[in-house]
């Protein structure tokens, strides 16, 4: 009878268990449910704010009798409405890849203080904007500050912690900087990016590196963006062997750190990030340049940018046809290859033109812009790669560069 009571009382608690287990797994469950279906609000509302500024501010623009002054604010906000939507496609399609496992890791030899030099100009003028100081003082030297790592990615999670911090500071100052970290045999490099703003409260402090957490922050201070920027960032850190944290104080600020290992490659070369700052100028207007551009608007949008810059533009579609144009018109000095058209690719069309001719300047230009694919271009061929939208500034100072480089 005993043995019997021991029994019952036995499948009693397992019994027990097995419901405890099972309300905790349907709890996760709905959890994450919840989460995603917050995040998926969340993007709909970031995907359609900044389409509802650029659809209804562009139909104002065809008004009649507008004022200069007016335009001019229309623009502005189009054109921030365009960026903020192009931030969460980024984010999205990052956020994504980290999911599917499919982020590569494409190491090059880079120059940290160019890269912190360039994230404070950068972000220097939006900060003034907002009545804030943006701080940045080097701490290591030229040499120190070579090493070798996934360049995209250091500046994607730089990119990310300096546009948070910025965000959400409304007053004092942002400051970012690197230090260089010995003990015993391991060197690792520590960036730092410190506010003076609102803060994260103590129970929030591990939830902020959670994918889809972010958007389920019922705070009206929480402003536009996709939320991903912390998940994105802590993910490309632990890619890179380094790890992330933060301390923060409920309206006084917060510093995130992040580390990552200190890898040299011994060369005698000098550092060449910074060729861009010796660019010689080099007139355009006796030079000949080939659009390759399957899509119509992108196509006029190229003649906006390039009208009377240079002696000859020549507009082509396909990818077998700019390899035939170029054959006919060796003389061409610049070809802005797109990277998806109908026939072969702009990769494809790369290496054909390199069986015949090394010295025309192939810039690639494409929509695709995810990490690898300007490795992907320089392998097949290209000079050098620029991620649609086009910027017409970056894109004149490519140009700019590879003809310095070939004296032209």
């Amino acid at each position: 009878m005993l043995e019997f009571i021991s029994h019952q009382i036995s499948i009693s608690i397992e019994r027990k268990k097995f419901e405890e287990d099972l309300k905790s797994a349907l709890e996760k469950a709905q959890e994450s449910d919840r989460l995603k279906s917050a995040f998926l609000t969340n993007m709909s509302h970031e995907i359609r704010t900044p389409m509802n500024g650029i659809l209804g501010f562009t139909s104002l623009l065809k008004e009649p009798h507008l004022s200069g002054e007016e335009m001019d604010k229309y623009i502005q906000i189009i054109d921030k409405s365009g960026n903020r939507m192009l931030n969460t496609i980024n984010d999205i399609i990052d956020i994504s890849r980290i999911e599917a496992g499919q982020v590569e890791v494409v190491k090059s030899e880079v120059s940290v203080n160019n890269i912190l030099n360039e994230q404070y100009l950068f972000f220097n003028s939006e900060a003034q904007s907002k009545g804030l100081e943006l701080i940045y003082k080097p701490t290591l030297s030229d040499k120190e500050a070579i090493i070798v790592t996934d360049k995209y990615k250091l500046e994607g999670i730089l990119t990310n912690l300096i546009k948070n911090a910025i965000k959400f500071t409304k007053h004092g100052n942002v400051c970012l900087g690197c230090s260089l970290k010995k003990e015993s045999n391991f060197e690792e490099l520590e960036f730092y990016v410190k506010d003076t703003g609102i803060g994260i409260p103590s129970d929030r402090k591990n939830a902020i590196f959670n994918r889809f957490e972010q958007a389920d922050i019922e705070d009206t201070r929480v402003f536009e963006g996709s939320g991903l920027g912390l998940a994105i960032s802590k993910s490309y850190i632990e890619i890179l062997g380094g790890n992330i944290s933060v301390t923060s104080e409920e309206g006084l600020g917060s510093t995130f750190i992040f580390s990552i290992p200190y890898t040299k490659q011994s060369t005698n070369e000098s550092d060449t990030e910074g060729g861009v700052n010796k660019i010689q100028q080099v007139s355009l207007n006796n030079l000949s340049v080939i659009v390759a551009e399957d899509d119509e608007n992108s196509q006029l949008l190229f003649k906006f940018i390039l009208n009377n810059k240079f002696h000859k533009i020549t507009y082509i579609k396909t990818g077998k046809e700019t390899v035939d144009k170029f054959r006919e018109n060796p003389e061409t000095n610049i070809i802005l290859m797109d990277i998806k058209m109908p026939d072969i690719s702009g990769y494809e069309a790369t290496r054909k033109i390199r069986e015949f001719n090394q010295d025309v300047i192939i810039i690639a230009q494409t929509a695709y812009g995810l990490s690898g694919d300007k490795e992907k271009a320089i392998e097949a061929g290209c000079n050098d790669y620029i991620v649609k939208p086009i910027n017409r500034e970056l894109l004149f100072e490519k140009i700019m560069l590879h003809l310095s480089k070939k004296s032209i």
